[in-house]
């Protein structure tokens, strides 16, 4: 796949791997692999992104005695899953007109 076209993918994808509950870094990165590579170098730039832009949010819990840091989406971060949706229409539309 075309690096820039996997790029614009990636954050939704990691929005949308948070959509049913919240997560942690490494079982992200096993749920969204199972549709593109993505590496912990890759992944926590986009968590940083996504929080800045108030699409997740944060917290820490206590885990086998150590802190985990756990990735929640938002009000704003649905609504983005929501906006990819209509975007995914327009472009199954190209597709389709160029695999006629």
């Amino acid at each position: 796949m075309d690096p820039q076209l996997k790029k614009g993918f990636l954050e939704i994808l990691v929005l949308a791997s948070l959509k049913e509950e919240p997560s942690y870094g490494y079982k992200i990165i096993q749920d969204v692999s199972s549709i593109l590579d993505i590496s912990e170098s890759t992944l926590y730039p986009i968590l940083k992104r996504l929080e800045q832009q108030a699409f997740v949010k944060t917290y820490t819990e206590q885990h086998q005695s150590r802190l985990r840091k756990y990735y929640m989406i938002t009000a704003l971060g649905k609504h983005e899953i929501e906006k990819a949706r209509d975007d995914f229409n327009e472009i199954s539309k190209i597709y389709r007109y160029i695999l006629r």
